[in-house]
């Protein structure tokens, strides 16, 4: 049994159901943040430029990546399928949230915990898996 198969296994086997709700409250939050990055795509993409000197077609990329992955992740959670995969693309988009968007960590109310908050979750959610609340099961046997 390799490493993967065995944190696998863990997940499952330590998984309670209250976890579940967290999950799909997760998924919920990532998928309105997604809609809003949407319809603010404008202020994300002078944010992206300011931030980073990338060309303008890497900034529409990037900008349109950050969105709809959101969207997607944030459906994969609320139904449980592929959790480990949804968990995957988000976690680029939160590094790049906590270390690009909130560096200034000594201004008064700073908005850095909640990237944190919701990175540290994607990571439990990685390691832990889906649970017992989920729409379909992808396993190979």
């Amino acid at each position: 049994m390799n490493l993967v198969q065995r944190v696998e296994h863990w997940g499952d086997a330590h998984h309670p159901q209250w976890l579940d709700l967290i999950r799909i409250a997760l998924g919920a939050f990532l998928c309105y943040k997604g809609v809003d990055f949407l319809m603010n795509m404008g202020t994300m993409l002078d944010l992206i430029t300011n931030r980073m000197s990338f060309g303008s077609f890497t900034s529409m990329l990037m900008s349109n990546y950050i969105a709809f992955a959101q969207i997607l992740g944030g459906i994969l959670l609320i139904l449980g399928t592929l959790t480990r995969f949804a968990c995957l693309i988000q976690i680029p988009i939160l590094l790049g949230a906590i270390f690009f968007v909130n560096s200034d960590l000594y201004r008064p109310f700073s908005a850095l915990a909640l990237p944190i908050i919701v990175l540290l979750l994607l990571i439990l959610f990685l390691v832990i898996g889906n649970g017992k609340w989920q729409f379909l099961k992808f396993r190979e046997k």
